[in-house]
C-alpha cells in the first residue's frame, strides 16, 4: 500500500516564535478560566450552609475536585488528573469533606468519608446557598454515620468516628543475605493505635484492613488504616478483631516486629513513634 503527499508551496507555516505565543495565550485563558472556577467554588464553599441532619445522617459539604492536586514540598500546589489513568476509586474519589450537621461531630470539622459514599442517591440536589451563587465543583450530601470514618479535632488531629478504629500492619524483618526483598506481611494481623485495644495487635476478619486515602493537611496523600473491633450492632457488622495476639504484642514492643502501611514504610515503634 502507497501513501501520496500533495505539497502546496503557496502555504506558509507560521514560525516558531507564532507558535509559541498563540500556545501561551492559549493556555493563559485555560489557566484565567480554572482560577476563576476555583475562586467562585471556595466562595461557594465558605458560605453558611442552612441544612440540618436528620437520625443517624451526616449532612457534609465536599469540593468534588479536592483530589485532584497535590502539593510540592516547597509549597507549589499542581493539579493532578487521577480519573484519567486510574480505576482505583479509593485513590480516585474525594473522601475529605466539612460537616455542616451531625450528631456529635462539630459543625464546620473535616471528615473523612467513604470513597463510595458521593453518588447520586446521597446527594442534595435542591439546596441553594444564601447567597444564590452556585458551584458545580461543591457539592452537599446527606450520608450515612457508617459511611464516616473519622474526623478532625480542634487539636488537628484525627480521631476515629464510633464503632471504629485506626490500625498499622504488622511485619517480620527480613534477616536475609539478598538485598532489596521485602519483609513478611502477617494477613488479617493488624497493630491497633487507637480505642480500648491500643497497643496490642490483634487478629482480624479477612478484608479489614481498609485504607483510606485521603488530602492531609500539607496538601499531599495521606493513608490511614480503619476497621471495626467490636463490629456495628446497629448495622448488623459483626466484630472484626476476633483476637489478641500477646505474643505478636510483646514481639512490637519490642522491636522484633515492625508496623506500618507498607512495606516501604514499616519500621520498629520506637522508630514509628520516634
Amino acid at each position: 500500500m502507497s501513501k501520496y503527499f500533495i505539497i502546496d508551496e503557496s502555504v506558509k507555516l507560521s514560525s516558531n516564535a507564532k507558535s509559541n505565543k498563540l500556545h501561551k495565550e492559549n493556555l493563559d485563558k485555560t489557566n484565567e478560566k480554572w482560577v476563576s472556577r476555583e475562586q467562585n467554588a471556595q466562595a461557594v464553599f465558605d458560605e453558611e450552609c442552612t441544612l440540618k441532619h436528620t437520625h443517624k445522617r451526616v449532612i457534609v459539604k465536599v469540593n468534588l475536585q479536592s483530589k485532584n492536586y497535590t502539593t510540592f514540598n516547597d509549597g507549589t500546589k499542581i493539579r493532578l488528573e487521577r480519573q484519567f489513568n486510574n480505576f482505583n476509586r479509593r485513590q480516585t474519589e474525594p473522601v475529605n469533606a466539612t460537616v455542616v450537621s451531625a450528631e456529635y461531630i462539630p459543625a464546620g470539622s473535616e471528615i473523612l468519608i467513604s470513597h463510595n459514599a458521593l453518588h447520586d442517591t446521597s446527594r442534595i440536589f435542591d439546596y441553594v446557598p444564601p447567597s444564590g451563587n452556585e458551584s458545580i465543583d461543591i457539592g452537599f450530601f446527606s450520608i450515612p454515620e457508617y459511611d464516616c470514618f473519622a474526623w478532625r479535632d480542634t487539636d488537628g488531629q484525627l480521631k476515629p468516628m464510633k464503632h471504629f478504629d485506626f490500625a498499622l500492619r504488622v511485619f517480620k524483618r527480613y534477616e536475609g543475605h539478598l538485598t532489596g526483598l521485602p519483609h513478611h506481611e502477617y494477613k488479617e494481623t493488624l497493630y491497633v493505635t487507637t480505642g480500648k485495644l491500643k497497643g496490642n495487635v490483634v487478629k482480624t476478619l479477612k478484608g479489614c484492613d481498609y485504607v483510606i486515602v485521603y488530602q492531609d493537611t500539607n496538601g499531599k496523600e495521606g493513608n490511614m488504616i480503619r476497621f471495626r473491633p467490636f463490629g456495628n450492632p446497629e448495622e448488623k457488622r459483626e466484630e472484626e478483631a476476633i483476637a489478641i495476639l500477646n505474643e505478636f504484642t510483646q514481639k512490637v514492643n519490642d522491636g522484633e516486629l515492625l508496623i506500618g502501611l507498607t512495606n516501604s514504610d514499616c519500621k520498629t515503634l520506637k522508630e514509628y513513634y520516634g
